[in-house]
């Protein structure tokens, strides 16, 4: 190697291996000693990476040039490999790879490419004028040469294909420079190169395929040219990535691992080409069956814009942890401004003691790939500003930005909090049908187009708002969904449709609604849909695989109907009729339970790409209040299942007459814990128990059937007093149920057949019973009364004894029955002893269905009655 060159320019070659990088950058400093030392740093930072290019794409000996002459400097880079076109990745500068040609692009006065046919010389000139202010970018790279096959990519995602290229390009420049030193990574020095080359070619046929339209994202269709014989080279590829990838994970390399989206995509990739290439057809990106945490249809392309319209508490942090955006909401909800928590790192709301968790939980999240909370609803509380916990309801969704890097979104829901009606007025997201626009020639059109963007903004929040509380007030699905579409139908649409997936995976319109009450009313198109199949490739199947918001600028076409769920999108569309749409996908908790449609007539504006955005806001929160209000009711359904299976069939007792009724609230989606029982003693007696554990959920439910269990078994077994039973109770749910606080009444129906009766009885904080005569006259019977169970267990508990008349009622009720919100409970009582009084003479049966007709009707609470009448033998 010798330091000058044919025309005494320093010169000096450097070998393939990594250490040449460090050699070529002192060379360059020496040759540049007189030179100005900024442009002896540029000229060294720039020889650097094309030396690194050298050693990692072209493989071969690297030349090195450099002089100074005028105060301008000049460097030249060769490398021996002609056919080896450049290929600019275009990524952003803290991308942190693939910076070579795009800094020299950015910071040379002037550079090229030269190619002859023993090389290639990559040059560039650095001046005291600095690098020119007009736009100058190398040449986008051509489609690789012997492209003869093409592969098909349909419905890419652009921003996960450069978050996917861009980790792909970072491992594989790791892992290559790891082997070339020697480090056993599992790969072999000519797999790494091949891989490297086949990396390289995919990159150049996906920039060249994107070229003509460089600034669309979202989905995309791309073609690319490939060598017919590719394939075993990127199998080999593959093969390279899934080793680097367990590398990563097991913290070898200083590269982290790819998410699980990015791992999906390269497979559907590396799928798409070698199947293609071997014959096969294509398959779209947007109906690959995912995994937990993976799968297409939980890209989300970040928009800073999004937070901050959201009304719903949002924080936004990247991959760093720190806080990148923060919209009102949040920032009110927390005691913050937002502009003093963008930068902050995102532990700052994180209380202290769960701040290690944090920290432990991200570091797994970027080591491992493996989400744990990701698209999961969790409760955790957050710190305010002032110290204080704020227990809210975190939600976190990872998003990809168009250049490749990964943001973390939150969303933090008060727990607790109900969002109340929106106050703004009612609005129109589009003008109504015939108002003309303002003359935008006018003078004042600039004034009115901004007092225009203010009042579209009032009504997208409004639209946004009331939706969210229509759901969140309904207490039935069906009905949420009934207001929310005479929203939409309202506001933004002539009409809607929403598609839900049912338990066993079928599609069931939920609601179609309609703005005219007097159009024709699409009943064949409701109901339970056709199958999604495999062949289904229309609008609808693709919103319901993920895809979307998609505009729609008529009727589904014919030609897209591959399925009969497909033709009976088509056909709904030509009943209900519409020359614009769109269609988009109901996205929560990792999974897709069904899509929205909207659609307009030609009589008012079409929808526009500008509506995809506010489309797009709708459908995830109608998402959420969907997917709440099913879990709602679940909960109930299961509760209330629960509480009828543990309710006893009353059996009269000999002379002695039971009648029960239960009836869950019809005001609220709660339960609670309710229950009564009657059950014959092994001595003849006859046990009455009714109760009411604090709580209005699943677990009331399940600590009342815990409670009723242990009362029989210890009645049955001991057959002691009522008080002493009672006692029991308490020092059994203390020691097996500490938290747990409930409100009981065991009593005792003693007597022979014939009479007379008594009644024993011991409560525990529960309402008195009440004793019906059969002439009217009644009477509480208050005797017995001692502190709830879960209170103090070693407290001797009351007994009292009452006679009870033939024919006379004794009833048994839990307080859903006579409390009402805002009334004194004396006054509570006082109208249920009317009622019954005038219910004396009445059939047990009636008796109690009457008190439940006067009582119990729209009641805020459930309801639990149990009465008891002894008749003598005739």
């Amino acid at each position: 190697m010798g330091d000058l060159n044919a025309r005494g320019t320093p010169s000096r070659r450097f070998p393939q291996a990594p250490e040449s990088v460090a050699q070529a950058r002192r060379f360059v400093g020496a040759a540049l000693a007189g030179a100005a030392p900024d442009l002896v740093a540029t000229a060294q930072l720039l020889v650097s990476e094309l030396v690194t290019n050298v050693v990692l794409h072209a493989r071969t000996e690297a030349e090195v040039t450099a002089r100074s002459e005028g105060g301008t400097v000049r460097v030249r880079v060769g490398d021996r490999r002609p056919d080896r076109a450049l290929v600019p990745h275009g990524w952003p500068p803290y991308a942190g790879t693939g910076q070579g040609l795009p800094l020299v692009a950015r910071l040379a006065s002037r550079r090229g490419v030269e190619t002859g046919d023993r090389g290639k010389t990559v040059w560039f000139e650095l001046g005291p004028e600095g690098p020119p202010r007009r736009p100058d970018d190398w040449e986008p790279p051509a489609a690789p040469a012997g492209g003869e096959a093409t592969v098909t990519l349909l419905d890419v995602p652009t921003a996960l294909c450069a978050a996917a290229e861009q980790h792909r390009h970072t491992l594989l420049r790791e892992v290559t420079l790891a082997v070339a030193a020697g480090q056993d990574v599992g790969v072999t020095p000519r797999d790494a190169a091949v891989a490297q080359d086949t990396s390289q070619l995919i990159t150049a046929s996906v920039t060249a395929a994107l070229r003509p339209h460089p600034a669309e994202r979202g989905l995309r269709s791309l073609p690319l040219s490939l060598p017919p014989d590719a394939g075993p080279s990127v199998r080999t590829l593959r093969a390279v990535l899934d080793l680097a990838e367990e590398a990563a994970r097991e913290e070898h390399l200083l590269t982290l691992p790819a998410l699980p989206r990015q791992r999906l995509f390269h497979q559907w990739l590396f799928d798409q080409i070698v199947g293609q290439l071997a014959g096969g057809h294509p398959t779209a990106w947007t109906v690959v069956p995912g995994v937990p945490g993976a799968g297409p249809s939980e890209l989300v392309a970040w928009d800073a814009g999004h937070v901050q319209a959201s009304r719903v508490p949002t924080i936004a942090a990247d991959e760093r942890n720190r806080i990148i955006a923060v919209n009102g909401p949040a920032a009110d909800l927390l005691g913050w401004n937002a502009g003093d928590l963008v930068g902050r790192p995102l532990t700052t709301l994180v209380p202290e003691h769960l701040r290690a968790r944090h920290v432990t939980a991200f570091t797994s999240l970027l080591l491992s790939g493996q989400p744990r909370i990701l698209g999961r609803s969790v409760p955790l509380p957050a710190l305010h500003h002032d110290g204080r916990l704020v227990p809210v309801r975190l939600f976190i969704q990872p998003q990809e930005t168009a250049d490749g890097r990964t943001v973390f979104v939150a969303q933090l829901t008060p727990r607790g909090a109900v969002p109340s009606p929106s106050t703004h007025p009612p609005g129109r997201i589009r003008p109504p049908m015939g108002q003309r626009q303002p003359d935008r020639s006018s003078p004042m059109a600039a004034e009115d187009t901004g007092r225009s963007a203010d009042r579209s903004a009032l009504v997208r929040l409004s639209l946004l708002a009331d939706t969210a509380a229509a759901l969140s007030n309904a207490p039935y699905l069906d009905e949420g969904l009934e207001r929310v579409g005479r929203i939409l139908t309202d506001r933004l649409a002539d009409w809607c449709a929403v598609d839900l997936f049912t338990e066993d995976a079928r599609v069931e319109r939920a609601r179609v609604v309609h703005r005219s009450s007097g159009d024709a009313w699409p009943e064949d198109y409701q109901g339970r849909l056709p199958p999604l199949s495999d062949a289904a490739r229309g609008p609808l199947a693709r919103a319901l695989r993920g895809a979307g918001p998609l505009l729609l600028t008529g009727p589904p076409s014919p030609s897209q109907v591959a399925s009969p769920l497909d033709a009976h999108y088509l056909g709904l569309f030509r009943t209900m009729g519409a020359d614009s749409a769109v269609v988009a996908p109901l996205r929560v908790r990792r999974q897709i339970i069904g899509a929205l449609t909207v659609a307009r007539h030609a009589r008012d504006a079409p929808f526009t790409e500008e509506d995809l955005p506010l489309v797009h806001d709708l459908v995830r929160s109608l998402a959420l209040g969907v997917d709440n209000l099913r879990l709602h009711q679940e909960t109930r359904n299961i509760a209330e299942r629960l509480q009828r299976s543990l309710l006893p069939k009353l059996r009269d007792a000999g002379n002695v007459q039971l009648a029960a009724r239960y009836a869950a609230s019809s005001a609220t989606a709660q339960v609670g814990g309710d229950w009564y029982d009657s059950f014959l003693l092994p001595d003849g007696d006859t046990a009455l128990v009714i109760g009411d554990v604090t709580g209005h959920n699943l677990d009331a439910a399940i600590t009342m059937s815990q409670l009723r269990s242990m009362l029989r078994g210890i009645a049955v077994d001991r057959q002691e007093p009522p008080s002493t039973v009672l006692r029991r109770l308490d020092l059994a749910n203390h020691s097996l149920y500490r938290e747990s606080t409930a409100t009981c009444i065991y009593g005792l129906v003693k007597g022979p057949e014939e009479g007379p009766w008594q009644l024993v009885h011991s409560s525990a904080g529960h309402l008195p019973p009440l004793l019906v005569r059969p002439d009217g006259r009644t009477r509480f019977l208050e005797g017995g009364s001692g502190l709830l169970l879960g209170v103090d267990p070693r407290i001797r508990r009351p007994e009292a004894r009452d006679a009870i008349p033939a024919h006379a009622t004794v009833l048994l009720y839990t307080d859903g029955l006579i409390e009402r919100r805002g009334e004194h409970l004396d006054d509570a009582m006082e109208r249920l002893r009317v009622h019954a009084a005038a219910l004396a003479r009445e059939p047990l049966e009636a008796f109690c269905d009457e008190l439940l007709i006067g009582l119990g009707a729209d009641g805020d609470d459930d309801i639990a009655v149990l009465a008891v009448r002894p008749v003598p033998p005739p």
